[in-house]
């Protein structure tokens, strides 16, 4: 047998991209849309691939009206990059996702990856105000728009966030952004469970929490000077080292899974567990996975007994063959299939990768 490589598309525009999809949809190709390639091993394996279609050439800030709070991007503009030009504006985009650097934007909207900052500012979700997404059939569609007060029709935004580009490519995203904090601390401990607890129940929430597997903790604090060198000084906690968020951002394993649960059973989720990190205040636990399939399994099992679910992010083919990247279908399955069978009658966007 005659294994092809796929072919690599990197158009430069969206209407270009739109056209390079239509014709590969029109032919019945496989096509799977490709950002940083940093959570390129979520999901499913694919069933097939005939068609790579990147979208980093579409790199570009469409426009930023700082007295607003708003910010346009086409999608394969690095979170890096976006934040360093909302950086002159002293505004920010409250992302810090795990395997960092280099997710694009439209990569971020496609997984629904978040981090330790989703305490205080939620999920992207939360301030997405429009999105332009190109189609099977060649037409780049819109939801929202680019003021914040923006309600009309239905809300397709949220069709396409975490959908793993199983509907639609991503190809420009706004957002309301925020403004950078006057003062920023963060403290560490070794209290475990306790020490994350106080913390989460203080008078003065921390904007990101995370606690170990070892019993590391790690708070930040952000808001008026005064205020956070108050709470910093009634914690007690030691002061942490200097970019220590930016090395956190960094971790990824080369099988991990992402574990979310009803906040307060997560403790009980991750207690069979060896090298973990977690967000208590959000219910959330990366897994670090050293443990065979059916481990994996049984885990899982657990976490949906718990009313949450366990998500593989990376790991061998094989191994997520195994173990599968989903768990059980959720209970609107049959409507995400009739909204696949509705954008995607041909099941060409990334076959088999997405729980439809």
């Amino acid at each position: 047998m005659v294994v092809t490589a796929p072919a690599i598309e990197k158009p430069a525009s969206a209407e270009e991209l739109a056209r390079r999809l239509h014709d590969a949809a029109s032919s019945k190709l496989a096509v799977v849309p490709i950002g940083g390639g940093r959570a390129s091993g979520m999901g499913d394996v694919l069933e097939r691939c005939d068609v790579l279609l990147h979208t980093t050439r579409l790199d570009r800030v469409i426009e930023h009206v700082a007295p607003d709070m708003v910010v346009s991007v086409e999608a394969g503009i690095t979170l890096e990059a976006l934040q360093a030009e909302l950086a002159k504006a002293g505004q920010f985009l409250p992302l810090d996702p795990f395997n960092s650097p280099g997710h694009t934007i439209g990569g971020l909207l496609a997984t629904g990856w978040t981090g330790p900052l989703r305490l205080r500012y939620g999920s992207p979700r939360d301030f997405l105000i429009g999105i332009r997404v190109a189609l099977p059939d060649g037409r780049l569609a819109t939801g929202g728009g680019r003021v914040v007060k923006n309600v009309s029709g239905y809300d397709m935004m949220k069709l396409h966030y975490g959908a793993l580009g199983s509907l639609g490519v991503i190809v420009a995203a706004s957002f309301k952004v925020f403004p950078k904090p006057l003062h920023d601390a963060t403290v560490s401990s070794r209290g475990g469970w306790a020490d994350a607890e106080s913390a989460l129940a203080a008078p003065i929430a921390p904007s990101a929490l995370e606690l170990f597997s070892d019993g590391r903790v790690l708070a930040r604090y952000s808001g008026s000077p005064d205020a956070v060198n108050r709470v910093v000084k009634e914690l007690g906690w030691e002061k942490a080292q200097e970019g220590i968020w930016v090395e956190h951002a960094r971790r990824s394993s080369e099988r991990w899974a992402r574990i979310a649960v009803p906040k307060g059973r997560l403790r009980e989720a991750v207690a069979d567990l060896h090298e973990w990190w977690a967000s208590p205040g959000a219910g959330i636990a990366y897994w670090s996975i050293d443990s065979d399939a059916t481990f994996v399994k049984a885990t899982r099992a657990k976490a949906e007994s718990l009313g949450g679910s366990l998500v593989m992010l990376a790991g061998p083919e094989d191994f997520v063959r195994e173990i599968g990247a989903w768990g059980a279908p959720p209970s609107t399955i049959d409507i995400q299939q009739r909204l696949k069978n509705a954008f995607d009658q041909d099941h060409v966007l990334n076959p088999g990768r997405f729980v439809v």
